[in-house]
């Protein structure tokens, strides 16, 4: 078998609005994935936008910032309790969010700040049931 009949290709559709874009990198359907998967997606926002304002019931998420500077809104819906954490990807970390507990990010402003660029994974597939909306407004 020639090496390119061994590869995939597999379309991705980028969405977006005003705020930014999402493009899913692994949407748990591609061929080799192990039995338990989740999908693995990349989270743009322009300067002064956010990206998010839900929690999962079920879902967990991990996320890594790419590019620019983010604020991490969380807030925990049971006790009202809620937290900001500054992220830059000058010094990258991965923040892992528990089921239950409500997030978003804010893309920071600045002279000349690139957009946000976040890497995010799922231990689930998209379920809409799973994502209840919490306003950081």
């Amino acid at each position: 078998m020639k090496l390119l009949d061994r590869i995939r290709l597999y379309p991705r559709q980028q969405r977006g609005d005003a705020r930014g874009w999402l493009l899913k990198c692994i949407d748990g359907h591609e061929a080799g994935l192990p039995a338990v998967t989740g999908e693995f997606y990349v989270v743009m926002a322009q300067p002064g936008q956010i990206r998010g304002g839900h929690f999962h019931p079920l879902a967990q998420e991990w996320f890594t910032l790419l590019q620019g500077r983010a604020t991490l809104l969380l807030a925990d819906p049971v006790t009202g309790e809620r937290a900001e954490i500054a992220l830059t990807a000058d010094a990258p970390v991965t923040v892992h969010i528990p089921a239950g507990l409500a997030h978003a990010f804010r893309a920071e402003q600045g002279e000349s700040e690139p957009p946000m660029l976040l890497c995010a994974y799922t231990d689930r597939l998209y379920d809409p049931a799973d994502t209840v909306p919490l306003s950081f407004a």
